[in-house]
């Protein structure tokens, strides 16, 4: 949508990421509405909306990332996900588990659970004004900080600031007088 802010998202550092866990554990308990304790005391489902992967010895969680042109939304036959707020929003009261969504999905970042409704990253907010690294379970919990919030405005404007001072050195090098 011309003029709306665009989608913060999700990132995680493969680099830095152990591949504990500890995110998926966080996310499970944040949406279950429980500490640990309480969840095997009571027997509480905790459901991740994000999940760890590994893949030619690269650890990494995965989470919805918020698409600006998001396909799950265009494919939603029921309306239960939309773009509100520059986030992804899916209602699961309108999902009727077609799996459309989880299909289109370019990241696997949408999964159709036992109750027969999609779940994905929510950012752990009930709305786009309060997001914050603060309110994302996931990044709380991780202990390398591989975790992190990223707009996509300032991602790209520090991509760009990198790729000039790249080319700058590159420009200064070319013009060192040879040895």
């Amino acid at each position: 949508m011309p003029g709306q802010k665009e989608n913060y998202f999700v990132y995680a550092d493969p680099g830095k990421c152990l591949g504990c866990k500890s995110c998926e554990l966080a996310c499970g308990l944040e949406h279950a509405g429980a500490d640990l304790f309480t969840a095997v005391l009571k027997g509480c489902p905790v459901r991740p909306r994000n999940h760890v992967v590994e893949a030619a010895g690269i650890r990494t969680p995965v989470q919805c990332r918020q698409c600006e042109e998001a396909p799950c939304v265009l494919v939603c036959p029921s309306g239960a996900i939309s773009r509100e707020e520059g986030m992804i929003y899916l209602d699961s009261k309108k999902c009727f588990g077609c799996k459309s969504c989880v299909m289109v999905c370019p990241f696997g970042a949408i999964q159709v659970r036992d109750e027969g409704k999609a779940i994905k990253c929510d950012l752990c907010v009930n709305s786009a004004a309060e997001i914050s690294e603060a309110s994302c379970a996931c990044i709380r919990a991780c202990p390398t900080k591989a975790i992190s919030l990223v707009d996509s405005e300032e991602l790209r404007r520090k991509l760009m600031a990198a790729r000039v001072g790249e080319i700058a050195q590159a420009r200064a090098v070319e013009q060192q007088p040879a040895v």
